[in-house]
């Protein structure tokens, strides 16, 4: 039986073969078509690439055997020593089975090996444990304004 990180119970089933790449290639479609998924809206088209490679430190995407995009996460940065978590996407049937753990793991050595000092991520009180015990990030104050 498969357990993530920190001995969480996979749902009883083997962990997937998930390819993880720091910086690695994919389309905008298939951004866009999981983020939509991940995060319940209708398929956008937004130009994932474009604005990544302007604005991001980098990202991680996780592939399946068969080379499907089945997670991806950005890191946006500050151009220093902050990095920061951002859309944590997991498509359905990989969920719970450590794949966003894994697409994390690889942001922090990706930040860390840019000499960053800190990797923030927000969320949703639903998606603590994720981030607090699958990931290991630890809980701190922060503040937010909704434009």
């Amino acid at each position: 039986m498969g357990r993530g990180r920190h001995g969480f119970d996979l749902g009883g089933v083997d962990r997937p073969v998930i390819t993880y790449e720091w910086r690695g290639e994919f389309e905008d479609p298939e951004v866009n078509a999981l983020h939509a998924e991940g995060f319940g809206h209708p398929v956008l088209d937004i130009g994932w690439r474009e604005q990544l490679h302007r604005h991001s430190l980098g990202w991680v995407s996780a592939r399946d055997e068969r080379g499907v995009l089945v997670g991806f996460v950005n890191v946006a940065w500050d151009g220093g020593v902050h990095a920061f978590v951002l859309d944590t996407v997991v498509a359905g049937p990989h969920r719970r089975r450590g794949t966003g753990a894994g697409l994390v793991a690889r942001a922090v050595r990706g930040a860390r090996d840019a000499r960053c000092e800190w990797l923030h991520v927000d969320f949703d009180d639903e998606h603590g444990d994720f981030y607090l015990e699958a990931c290991g990030f630890r809980e701190t104050g922060a503040g937010l304004i909704a434009l």
